[in-house]
């Protein structure tokens, strides 16, 4: 979801310029008539584009009270075309049924932190600014990551930092962390970052010690990767017959659990030929992106944060929704409820 300030679109504010966002849109072949969902509304850069488009109806759903209260002028200047709702992405088709539409002609995911929340040092997303160690998404969505790094035994630490931050000093690290929160409480981003910097050594060109260390307490958090297995099965519940479903993902955690569904979801799953009288559901999906589409170089040097973003899309098939258990997509980590409860 990173992204960059730019002009107005649609008639209505506009501080963020989604990242793949021409590519996106002509994957998602906005068309008039069409009502489309913006699962990660953020700064509503994806919805300005899509209701610029054409003449759509946009329901956006943010987890994120201040984003939806920010996109208070963009529905005024929508016209009546933009729905917004503070809501999981995961209940996106819940959200469409809700008002009034069993099927949407498309959904777009940005996955990943805001540049906004990025930039407000009382969110503790950023290692760069010193705020309070929170990191959650929602203004009621349980623990924070200060509850987290106090509460977490050293060797479920490890596993979280090395599993969603893929940081190969993750024991290192956990050590740290468990050693330091006996002398005092860690309460704020720079404090964490110093930890982690004590640990993983700066180098020049390369990304900053405390990055992936934040990035899997931030997505352990929000829980992230179970909440986009989620709204990818919401999303095939609620597309119409082509229907298309994009999605931005920024590393690789995310990028392999979309690649994996929807290549699952593309194909015929072979019956045993013992079992003659039972048919292989059909596919899903329609596979429109073989590889990840990528962003050029000159919008990487409009907006490095772009850098690392992939965009995969699918059109949806006519077949029923699949029921098969994505839970396997999830690394094997402990529930974000019995950390929090010493279990």
């Amino acid at each position: 979801m990173a992204g960059s300030d730019g002009p107005a679109v649609a008639g209505g504010p506009a501080r963020h310029i989604p990242v793949l966002a021409r590519p996106a849109l002509e994957l998602l072949n906005i068309r008039d008539g069409g009502i489309y969902v913006d699962g990660t509304f953020g700064a509503g850069g994806y919805t300005s584009a899509i209701l610029a488009a054409a003449n759509t109806e946009v329901i956006g759903i943010d987890r994120d009270q201040s984003a939806v209260a920010n996109g208070a002028g963009l529905v005024e200047a929508a016209g009546g075309r933009l729905t917004l709702v503070e809501e999981r992405f995961s209940a996106l088709d819940r959200v469409a049924e809700k008002f009034g539409h069993a099927a949407v002609d498309g959904v777009v995911l940005d996955l990943g932190v805001s540049s906004m929340q990025l930039d407000e040092a009382e969110r503790g997303f950023s290692f760069r600014l010193d705020g309070p160690l929170d990191m959650r998404m929602g203004a009621a969505d349980g623990p924070s990551a200060a509850d987290v790094v106090a509460q977490a035994g050293e060797r479920d630490l490890a596993d979280i930092i090395f599993q969603l931050g893929e940081e190969r000093h993750s024991r290192g690290v956990a050590r740290a962390i468990v050693s330091a929160r006996k002398l005092a409480p860690i309460r704020t981003t720079s404090v964490l970052a110093d930890i982690v910097g004590r640990v993983v050594r700066a180098k020049p060109n390369q990304i900053h010690p405390a990055t992936r260390t934040f990035q899997a307490l931030r997505i352990f958090v929000n829980e992230e990767l179970v909440e986009l297995v989620a709204a990818l099965e919401a999303a095939e519940r609620i597309l119409k017959p082509s229907g298309r479903l994009a999605v931005v993902t920024f590393h690789s955690l995310e990028d392999r659990i979309v690649k994996t569904f929807l290549a699952d979801r593309s194909r015929t799953i072979g019956v045993s030929r013992h079992l003659p009288d039972i048919e292989a559901p059909a596919p899903t999906f329609h596979l429109l992106t073989k590889r990840p589409v990528a962003p050029d170089e000159a919008e990487i040097a409009g907006n490095p944060r772009a850098r690392s973003a992939k965009l995969r899309a699918g059109e949806r098939t006519d077949a029923p929704p699949r029921r098969a258990d994505l839970a396997s997509l999830l690394p094997r980590l402990p529930a974000l409820t019995d950390i929090v409860r010493g279990g």
